[in-house]
Parts: C-alpha cells; sequence; structure tokens
C-alpha cells in the first residue's frame, strides 16, 4: 500500500530537491521550459512567454496540499541555482506502482546532476512511501535519458511504438524502463 506524505525536502551530495514556488517562473523559464533543446525530450512544447511558466507553476503550487502529489525543483547546493525538476506520478493502488519523469536545464546535462535527483527520489519512493515499482520512459532520439536510468539502477524493459506525441505533432517511440523495490534495496545494501 503506498503511503502519500507529499512533496517533502530532501537533499543530496549536491542537491536540494524541494517545492517549486511561484518566484521560480523566471529561472524555470529561462533555464529549461523556454529551451528547444530541452523540449525536444518533452511532450509540451516550450514555452514562449514567461506567463506560461508563472501559469504552470502556480498550478503545482497549488497542488502541494495534497499528500498525493510528488513534484521537485532540483537546486545546486553550491549555488542555490534551480535547474530542473522530478515528479513521481501516475499511481496506481492496486499494484503500487508509480512513474518518474524530470527536466534539467541543457547547460547543466551531463554533470550527473539527473541521475543524483533520481536516485534520491527512488530512495524516497521505496523507502517512505512503499511503492512497488518505480518506470520511467524516454523517446528513442533520447539516449541520454536512457543512460540516467540505467545509472540509477533501472533496467529496460522494451519499446513501445508510437507512445508518445510530442508538440509538433510527431509521434515517438520510447524505451521503458523499470525498478521494483526489492531490486532496488538490494542494489543499495549491497554497496555497505
Amino acid at each position: 500500500m503506498i503511503t502519500y506524505l507529499g512533496t517533502p525536502l530532501m537533499e543530496t551530495e549536491r542537491l536540494k530537491l524541494r517545492r517549486l514556488k511561484r518566484s521560480d517562473s523566471q529561472a524555470i523559464f529561462d533555464r529549461w521550459l523556454s529551451d528547444e533543446r530541452v523540449a525536444e525530450n518533452r511532450v509540451s512544447a516550450a514555452h514562449r512567454t514567461v506567463s506560461e511558466t508563472n501559469a504552470r507553476v502556480a498550478d503545482i503550487a497549488a497542488r502541494y496540499e495534497r499528500k498525493d502529489f510528488c513534484w521537485w525543483g532540483i537546486e545546486l547546493k553550491a549555488t542555490g541555482e534551480l535547474v530542473g525538476e522530478i515528479d513521481l506520478y501516475d499511481w496506481d493502488l492496486t499494484t503500487g506502482n508509480s512513474s518518474v519523469s524530470y527536466s534539467l536545464g541543457y547547460a547543466w546535462w551531463n554533470k550527473g546532476y539527473a541521475t543524483e535527483a533520481l536516485k534520491a527520489v527512488m530512495e524516497f519512493g521505496f523507502s517512505e512511501m512503499n511503492l512497488h515499482k518505480i518506470s520511467a520512459a524516454h523517446n528513442t532520439d533520447n539516449p541520454a535519458s536512457g543512460k540516467v536510468m540505467k545509472k540509477a539502477g533501472m533496467k529496460q524493459e522494451g519499446i513501445v511504438r508510437h507512445m508518445i506525441r510530442n508538440a509538433k505533432g510527431q509521434y515517438k517511440d520510447c524505451v521503458l524502463y523499470g525498478i521494483l523495490q526489492e531490486d532496488f534495496l538490494k542494489m543499495n545494501f549491497q554497496k555497505d
């Protein structure tokens, strides 16, 4: 059974995972939501105006009162810069499964931040929320996201043809990844 805990503050070695605030809108717009390079790997189009981002952040902030809402901003501890976001969603109460997604500003790609954030969210999901499985997907044009998932311990489970339709109206095949609670716990206990 899933234990919903909302969106608590979490810290890793280099990151602070925290709730988004309305005052974050400009940084979110500037650093990833308006960037076409980031939007290429998202279902929604790049934002054209900060007012689009304001509306999105206001919607996210309004949901934080719900215990079944888990959406974090990814902040660098060293600089205080907000560089991305990560969320757990798509709860299946029958199986105890959930999905995870993340976006990171282009300037912070290939620095290990996405993997670090993903591991922290998986730890929270399995250890605190008692999730059975966490799944993720990336379109086949974005193999770097698959590397993030593998580094975090997820296993490739298959490819779904035309799983998503992007903002340009193009259908994209997606690679599915997943990790079970038992595998995550074994993997992490064996390291100690």
